[in-house]
């Protein structure tokens, strides 16, 4: 039973006049430069199976963006309405080509609270009233929020950004310190010795 056929792409010269440059062009990178030949390959004829065989590819990442070319054909349409220039046209284009957002939680934390955090963390702790002679991640997290560094942190937070900032260096040295004793060899039974 053959496989169905994928719906048909059709470029117009405008647009494939846009895409075929990216091709030859140096600068173009390996992701822009695939998603275009999967749209002038499919645009050609060629099914998401001989695509993928064609650009090494999972036939999934062809269809995906097959259809999302497809699914843009009202948007390409109403930018090639615009004849004044190329430019709404190559927009258009790049944001059809382009990664959609991630899904995900967004960013609890900015960079500079991050750091100003870490920044709090190489305080003397006494000086800022605390009865403590370095800081734990509880009393880290009351100093900023109280500071009003942010809103609200969990301790646990903060000791992730402490930790992300740690080098990697082991915390042992890695040579033997001077006058330090050497550990005796075990012997295992019937091995010789003096």
């Amino acid at each position: 039973m053959p496989a169905p056929q994928p719906r048909p792409l059709h470029l117009s010269a405008r647009q494939r006049a846009l895409l075929e440059p990216l091709v030859r062009r140096a600068s173009t990178s390996q992701q822009l430069l695939r998603r275009v030949r999967i749209v002038l390959l499919a645009a050609d004829g060629a099914n998401n199976e001989q695509i993928g065989r064609q650009l090494g590819l999972d036939r999934g990442t062809v269809r995906t963006w097959r259809n999302r070319w497809l699914a843009a054909a009202s948007r390409l349409e109403a930018a090639e309405t615009d004849t004044e220039s190329e430019r709404v046209l190559t927009e258009v284009i790049a944001m059809i080509l382009a990664d959609e957002p991630r899904p995900g939680a967004p960013v609890t934390f900015t960079a500079e609270q991050v750091v100003q955090i870490i920044a709090l963390a190489c305080e003397d702790a006494q000086a800022a009233g605390y009865p403590i002679s370095h800081w734990t991640p509880r009393e880290l997290a009351a100093e900023a929020a109280k500071r009003g560094l942010v809103e609200r942190i969990s301790p646990r937070s903060v000791g992730r950004f402490l930790k992300g900032g740690r080098s990697p260096a082991p915390s042992e040295p890695l040579l033997a310190q001077p006058g330090a004793r050497r550990p005796r060899a075990i012997r295992r039974p019937g091995e010789g010795g003096v």
